[in-house]
Formats: C-alpha cells, sequence, structure tokens
C-alpha cells in the first residue's frame, strides 16, 4: 500500500516530501537496483545530469554483498547527479527523518554542539525535561551517564541522551562561574513545536499587534498550531509572521497556512520532468482579513518561499527583510527496504505570477539587512521595521515598498 504526503524543504529538511513504500527489494543487490530504477524513473532531469545513467545500473553488482556495501555503493550513484536534495537516508537518518515529520522524538528536549571540542547545550526546548530540570544554553556537558564526553561527536551524544520514554540520564554540567553538578533527567516523548511568539530578539511588540514565529513547515502539527493562533487572535490588529532561517517542511503546511489568509487565488504550482503542470489554489474561506507582515532572510528556504511568494503575489502581505535561499525544487521521500529511504527531486515548483526561484529567491518588498553589528547590539531592526510598517497599515496608512 501506498501512503503519499507532500512537503518542501531546504538544506536541513531537504524539499519536498512525498512519502511512498518501496519494500520489494530482498537483498542489498536488490536494493540498490532498486534505487536505480526509482531515480530513472522520477528524476526531474531526464538526462540526470546529462549522463549515461546505464553506465550505474550493474555497475557493482559482484561488490556488493551486505546493506553496508549497497549503501556506499548507493552513495556513490546518487552523487553523480549533484543534486544535493536526492540523498540516500540509511536506516539511522530515515528515523531521524520520520521522527522530524511526526513532530516527536523520545529524549529530554535539548538541542546540541560541539564547540571549541566541547559538548555544549545549545539550548532547551520550551516545555521539556531538559527546561523543567534547570538546563540552560551555555552549559558544558562534561559526561554522559558517567562517560566523558571528551572527543565525543554530537550525533553519538544525542545517541547517548535519547532513550525509551520514562528512563532517565545523568548529564555532568558545568555551568560557568559554578561547580560541576550532576542534572538527571527523565526521557520523555518530545512534541517539536513548530510555532513560538517569543521573538528572537528582546522586542517589544504592540499589544494590539500578533507575533508569530515559524521555525519550520516540518511538523504535522504547525498548520493547527497556526490556525489555534490565529483564532485566538481576534483582538490583534495585525500579524508579523518571521519566517527567517526557516529550512522549510511540509508542502502541505504551507498551503494550508497560505490558505488561511489568501480569499481565492493561486497558492503554487508544481512541474513534474514531463512538463506536467499542477496548481494548487485557495478556497474562499479565510481565518482573517487583517494585514500581515512576512519577514524572511537568505535562510529561508522552500515551504518559506512558497507562502511568502503566495502571499507576495496575491498581494495579501508585505514582505519585509532579505532575499531568501531560492530553494524551487520538491523531493519525494521513498521508503525502502531494511528500514532506509531516498529523496529525489521529482518536481520544480512556480509562484502564483508563474515564477521559478530556484537559485533566484523570493525579493522582499522592503529589503532590511541584518547587520552583525546588529546581531551583537542584540538590535533587530527587521523585526522593528516589521512593527513600524504593520502599525502604519493598521491604521490605513499607505507603505511604500522600494527602499
Amino acid at each position: 500500500m501506498k501512503k503519499s504526503i507532500i512537503a518542501i524543504g531546504a538544506f536541513l529538511f531537504l524539499t519536498g516530501w512525498v512519502i511512498r513504500d518501496n519494500v520489494m527489494a530482498t537483498t542489498p543487490v536488490e536494493l540498490y537496483d532498486q534505487v536505480w530504477r526509482l531515480v530513472n524513473l522520477k528524476y526531474v532531469d531526464q538526462t540526470n545530469n546529462s549522463q549515461n545513467w546505464n553506465k550505474w545500473r550493474h555497475k557493482y553488482d559482484n561488490k556488493i554483498k551486505t546493506n553496508e556495501d549497497a549503501y556506499v555503493a548507493i552513495n556513490t550513484m546518487v552523487a553523480s547527479l549533484n543534486d544535493p536534495y536526492t540523498k540516500f537516508l540509511d536506516p539511522k537518518e530515515f528515523a531521524e527523518e520520520t521522527s522530524s515529520i511526526k513532530g516527536s522524538l523520545k529524549g529530554i528536549g535539548i538541542q546540541i554542539g560541539v564547540k571549541d571540542g566541547k559538548l555544549m547545550v545549545i539550548a532547551p526546548i520550551e516545555d521539556t525535561p531538559a527546561e523543567k530540570a534547570g538546563l540552560l544554553a551555555d552549559d558544558e556537558i562534561l559526561e554522559i551517564d558517567g562517560v566523558s564526553t571528551k572527543g565525543i561527536t554530537v550525533d553519538k551524544a544525542a545517541d547517548k541522551i535519547r532513550g525509551k520514554e520514562g528512563t532517565t540520564v545523568n548529564l555532568l554540567i558545568k555551568r560557568k562561574d559554578c561547580e560541576p553538578k550532576v542534572y538527571t533527567v527523565t526521557r520523555a516523548e518530545i512534541e517539536i513545536k513548530s510555532i513560538s511568539q517569543k521573538t528572537p530578539i528582546e522586542v517589544k511588540i504592540p499589544d494590539d499587534l500578533c507575533y508569530i514565529r515559524l521555525s519550520s513547515f516540518i511538523s504535522r502539527n504547525a498548520a493547527k498550531e497556526f490556525g489555534d493562533i490565529l483564532n485566538n487572535s481576534a483582538n490583534k490588529k495585525g500579524f508579523i509572521i518571521d519566517l527567517r532561517s526557516n529550512p522549510g517542511g511540509l508542502l502541505t503546511n504551507a498551503i494550508y497556512i497560505s490558505d488561511m489568509f489568501l480569499n481565492g487565488g493561486t497558492i503554487v504550482s508544481t512541474v513534474d520532468r514531463d512538463g506536467y503542470k499542477e496548481t494548487q489554489r485557495a478556497s474562499n474561506t479565510v481565518y482573517t482579513r487583517k494585514p500581515v507582515v512576512v519577514l524572511i532572510n537568505k535562510g529561508s528556504a522552500s515551504a518559506s518561499e512558497i507562502f511568502s511568494g503566495a502571499m507576495k503575489d496575491n498581494h495579501r502581505a508585505v514582505i519585509i527583510g532579505e532575499q531568501s535561499f531560492g530553494k524551487g525544487l520538491v523531493q519525494e521521500i521513498n521508503k525502502l527496504p531494511y528500514e532506509a529511504g531516498i529523496n529525489i527531486t521529482i518536481q520544480k515548483y512556480l509562484t502564483p505570477n508563474g515564477t521559478d526561484i530556484n537559485k533566484k529567491g523570493i525579493t522582499p518588498d522592503i529589503k532590511v539587512e541584518l547587520t552583525e553589528e546588529n546581531v551583537k547590539n542584540k538590535d533587530d531592526v527587521q523585526l522593528k521595521k516589521a512593527i513600524e510598517v504593520l502599525t502604519k497599515m493598521t491604521n490605513g496608512q499607505s507603505i511604500a515598498t522600494q527602499y
């Protein structure tokens, strides 16, 4: 049985997703051949990057003995497409991607990274066991369950911290100007929230305006969370939607959220390898007709660009910030045997005006650059401009969109 979910993403989340079950292969060689056939059938560029795709079909037949052999061979073959968004996923990578789409994972709810050879807490996720236990950004994790983290990779650390719901993990934490302390944290199912109403830099939002920060479109819960905020904002005069550094996610979320603001009209069109064009249109039912400002930057990609493009081309919002990333391709996630998968670029997409933004991006109506000096001084000039513009819009003033 085939299951389909379309999605769009960018660097971290890849791009457009249609999840399909492809579980016919029973040996590593058959797995390799199955991937070859899927790319041959579905890849958006029928020339497969101007190469003879047939040369790959039996190239490794006598060399593939194990699943690991197949994974290496598949990665080599797929790399020849020179497409960073068409990517083979081993079982671990595929499980992580699936968890992201479901919007939950088993763990304690922290983002971690390695800085100067030290394992650090980047930030605890809001309302999770990590936050409740008192972990803070910039905490150094010296040990995990009594084992030193010296030289550990982020992936290995994440594997040790994650675990079965209800079990505990002991973290030896070094905080600036404090003695090391052990924090015992109970693992739980963590809901990955895509939406926050907290500003990234402390900026006072006027009481009559609603600020919504959408960090990704990947969680299946994102559209519902967004709709709930709109439903609870009847007393607000306008909306600031912050998509800065939002790498993308589910196409369905981009369509649903666009539809909340648009009274008819085109949201996005997709074009496949045969030139077939399919257009997604908005319904005539809207959540709100109040003024909207959308914030974007060079990290806003894919589904963020679909939403921004729909709002811009339909003259529904003023777009403020910097040129977006320029990710105009759609991927299909194919589920493979042995719990592996492959993301294949199958379509490109166009904004309502028919614009192909791939490698170009969305041009803001009002360009405002956030410099390193701004960041250093915690001066969010883009958000301040959004507040200024939206306040004028809610007061009925005209907006000049070329600064």
